[in-house]
């Protein structure tokens, strides 16, 4: 992750090492994610309607390991609805009929085949997969069951087919159409970033209405094809809206960085808003990404570049019913690439830089531990919000640039409600292309 980093403003700093004590005194230790208690950190969600779970990094099996202790109890003890994670939806969907028991027949559809197939193709995934699908077998009916969704829109071709495939279905003469409109796409359905290319050098109209047409047809057609199958409504029109933001997403990574990570990160929120929507105003949901999508951008240098996020958008929209959660590491090991389309790698962790907070927390001197923001001391909390460096590994992890290729400046206490720290992590064990010997190659049906 690139960004200027601009040094706090000089002023009165507490000490370092005062600092550190400071978040000693106030961390609630985890003494393992199975064992505690997490009683405390549910009382401090109240009533929320959102619970955003971030992570550092994509690959870091504790992140993942504590999102699912506390999704579980989310599910248990407050009646969350659904999972809603930084995935794309044809993949999530699989998921989805997996653990609500939906598919009638097999099948031998791919899921998370894409770069990068760790990030969700893993064995901490696949054991929640496993309790959630368990879980479910308890529900009264179908619609009782808890989902599990895709907010991402990156699967532009996978997304068109499951569009045509839902409509050979139910309307015929509506999938020729399909076929017709999105063919304008085809011809770049190995590199759809090429496709944005030539439509911005205008060698090649933009299908720009092609697919605008096709997402206005189908909801013009909702009455009739909800009817049949609401849940498979859903999914066809959200595949009809990520092929049209995903089209334009691929057109405006030319024009620039912020803009086409706003239409990314916008896409992402409108997905989880129509979720909502479906589910009833009563729903309630988790959602697993990234700190950098769901910590609020408004509070790090990414608001100050203009950029938004999927936790800005939800602090205006849902206010203080939506607590955000991010997570931090001092050192270990995690599953990354060097360079996008390259292979997973098990990578060594440099030890967190000074100024940052993340050294901070690892001078705390505790294993693991949360870290109450929005329900803080005073005192510690007006600290938390002087700017400081924070760490944000992606897919990409590359530890000779470190400073300048994964650092920002953040104000962590106006970031995030919550803080969870563990001061060494390991790296999640991938499945599917990735796996170890002894490891199943397809997720989750092999299992």
């Amino acid at each position: 992750m690139e960004g200027r980093l601009n040094r706090p403003p000089p002023g009165k700093v507490e000490p370092a090492a005062a600092l550190s004590e400071q978040i000693r005194s106030q961390a609630i230790h985890i003494p393992s994610i199975e064992s505690v208690d997490l009683g405390g950190l549910l009382s401090r969600i109240g009533d929320s309607r959102l619970v955003l779970l971030g992570e550092a990094s994509h690959g870091t099996a504790e992140f993942y390991e504590m999102r699912a202790r506390i999704t579980r109890e989310l599910i248990e003890k407050k009646g969350f609805h659904f999972v809603a994670v930084e995935a794309d939806w044809p993949d999530a969907a699989q998921i989805d009929h997996f653990v609500r028991e939906t598919r009638k027949e097999p099948t031998q559809e791919l899921t998370f085949s894409r770069f990068p197939t760790w990030m969700w193709a893993n064995r901490q995934v696949a054991n929640f997969v496993q309790w959630l699908r368990h879980h479910n077998r308890q529900a009264d009916t179908g619609d009782q069951a808890v989902g599990f969704f895709g907010l991402d829109l990156y699967s532009l071709y996978s997304s068109i087919n499951a569009i045509i495939g839902y409509l050979e279905q139910v309307d015929t003469e509506a999938a020729a159409v399909a076929r017709e409109r999105y063919g304008c796409l085809t011809p770049w359905e190995k590199d759809p970033a090429t496709y944005g290319r030539v439509a911005l050098t205008r060698q090649q109209l933009s299908c720009e209405q092609d697919v605008v047409a096709m997402l206005n047809m189908l909801m013009q057609k909702r009455l009739e094809y909800s009817a049949h199958d609401g849940r498979r409504f859903l999914d066809a029109v959200s595949n009809a809206r990520l092929v049209k933001n995903a089209e334009h997403f691929y057109r405006s990574m030319y024009d620039g960085s912020v803009k086409s990570w706003n239409l990314r990160d916008q896409h992402m929120f409108d997905t989880l808003e129509s979720l909502l929507d479906f589910h009833g105003p009563d729903s309630k949901a988790i959602v697993w990404a990234h700190n950098s999508h769901l910590g609020n951008a408004e509070a790090t240098e990414m608001g100050s570049r203009g950029e938004i996020n999927v936790g800005s958008l939800c602090r205006q929209r849902f206010g203080e019913t939506a607590y955000l959660i991010g997570f931090g590491t001092h050192q270990g090991t995690v599953a990354a690439a060097s360079d996008w389309g390259a292979p997973m790698e098990v990578k060594n962790i440099v030890p967190s830089t000074p100024d940052s907070y993340e050294r901070l927390c690892h001078d705390a001197g505790l294993n693991a531990f949360f870290l109450p923001l929005r329900h803080g001391e005073k005192n510690l909390v007006k600290e938390l919000q002087r700017p400081r460096l924070e760490r944000a590994i992606g897919v990409i992890y590359r530890p000779e640039t470190e400073i300048a290729s994964h650092y920002f400046i953040a104000s962590l206490s106006r970031q995030f409600d919550e803080y969870i720290w563990f001061d060494k992590t390991r790296a999640v064990d991938a499945l599917g292309p990735e796996a170890g010997k002894g490891m199943p190659e397809t997720f989750p049906f092999g299992l």
